[in-house]
Formats: structure tokens, C-alpha cells, sequence
């Protein structure tokens, strides 16, 4: 659909307006969790994350994230830029993490992480028991998009960053597949598109 046509409305009843997400639960539940800018990239070029600042977070977030996270999973990739347990949320946070590779004879050891080789499957099983009842967060958009395709993914957890980076690693890149379509878990209606409003600073 082109930016000038005006959204066809849907057989569904009005919403009231978005609120913020409820406080983050430890339910044993698998999270593809990531900070995102506007146009969908999770990481600039390079994993880069220097677009990380100037910009704020609901009070108390970080603290619920750290509570209810009983493990980590992420990709080899990501892992080789920033090989650092110690990193999750800033320090705040400690785990076990499993990092997910197809060869892990060659990667950088550090305490408290695992190195997997095995399906994504298996990987959220050792996953979810190492988390003891709280919740499994996925910090890879490959990983995540697998678990997706398995229907293994509980919720998808973003914080859109009022940025745009314009190149880098997307959350979501999966060219020829078909839409996923997805329910809204904070609003009256599941199906409600999200209003989002920005300014361009350099612009003022």
C-alpha cells in the first residue's frame, strides 16, 4: 500500500489508546527481546551499537528485565563482537548464557556461557531449564526468526529507539517468506495498529 492511500478499516471493535506495556513477568516464557530503532534494525553495521544513547526508557524497565530473566541465548555472531557475560543490561544481570554456533571447538570461553551446537529447538529446551521457571530472552535476530518458523517464540518484546539507522541488522530479514502476523498484547484490541509520532531534530 503507498503512503497516500488511507488504511482500509477491518471488522474490528475500536480500541482504546495504546498504553505501555504491562511490568514483564517471570513465566518460564520465550522472549525475543531487543531495543529497535524506528526503520527496524536491532544493531547498526557491524553489530555497531553506538546508536544506543540519547534517548530514555519507562522508569523501572531495566530492573523488571533483570528480575525475570533466568537465561540468556544468542548467536555466535554477536557473541564474537561483544564477547562479554558480564555485559547483559549493563552489568546489572547475572546468568547463564548459551550461545548458539556451528563451532564452538573455536570460540572465545568465558564463565558463565555455553557454547551450543544443536537445533534451535534443543538450544530453548537447555535454555528454558537452565532459566528455572523464569524467562528464556533471545538476543538473536537469526535465532529469534528460527524459533519463530518453529512456533517456539512466547512473545516478542521490542523498544522502538526514536532513531533511524538506515543500514545494519534488521530484527526481522527473511526475504520471500510470507507475513507473520502478530496480536498486540498491551491495548484493548489485539489487532490495532500502533500510532507512532516523531519530529526530526535536525530539522527544528
Amino acid at each position: 500500500m503507498s503512503t497516500q492511500e488511507t488504511p482500509r478499516s477491518v471488522d474490528t471493535p475500536c480500541a482504546e489508546p495504546i498504553a505501555d506495556t504491562e511490568r514483564q513477568t517471570a513465566r518460564g516464557k520465550v522472549l525475543w527481546h531487543f531495543t529497535m530503532s524506528l526503520d527496524g534494525f536491532v544493531a547498526g553495521p557491524n553489530h555497531a551499537m553506538d546508536w544506543m544513547t540519547g534517548f530514555t526508557s519507562r522508569p523501572g524497565v531495566l530492573e523488571e528485565y533483570v528480575e525475570t530473566t533466568g537465561a540468556v541465548l544468542g548467536g555466535r555472531n554477536g557473541w564474537d563482537q561483544y564477547p562479554h557475560a558480564g555485559a547483559v543490561y549493563g552489568g546489572a544481570w547475572n546468568g547463564p548464557i548459551f550461545v548458539l554456533t556451528h563451532h564452538p571447538e573455536d570460540a572465545q570461553p568465558a564463565n558463565d556461557v555455553t557454547f551450543l551446537s544443536c537445533d534451535v529447538a534443543e538450544a530453548v529446551r537447555i535454555g528454558l531449564e537452565a532459566a528455572a521457571g523464569k524467562n528464556l530472552e533471545v538476543f538473536s535476530p537469526t535465532i529469534g526468526r528460527q524459533l519463530l518458523d518453529c512456533g517456539l517464540i512466547d512473545e516478542i518484546d521490542l523498544h522502538v529507539a526514536p532513531v533511524l539507522l538506515g543500514d545494519g541488522i534488521r530484527l526481522y530479514d527473511n526475504p520471500g517468506s510470507t507475513p507473520v502476523r502478530l496480536e498486540l498484547l498491551n491495548g484493548a484490541s489485539p489487532l490495532v495498529a500502533v500510532n507512532l509520532r516523531y519530529h526530526p531534530i535536525a530539522t527544528r
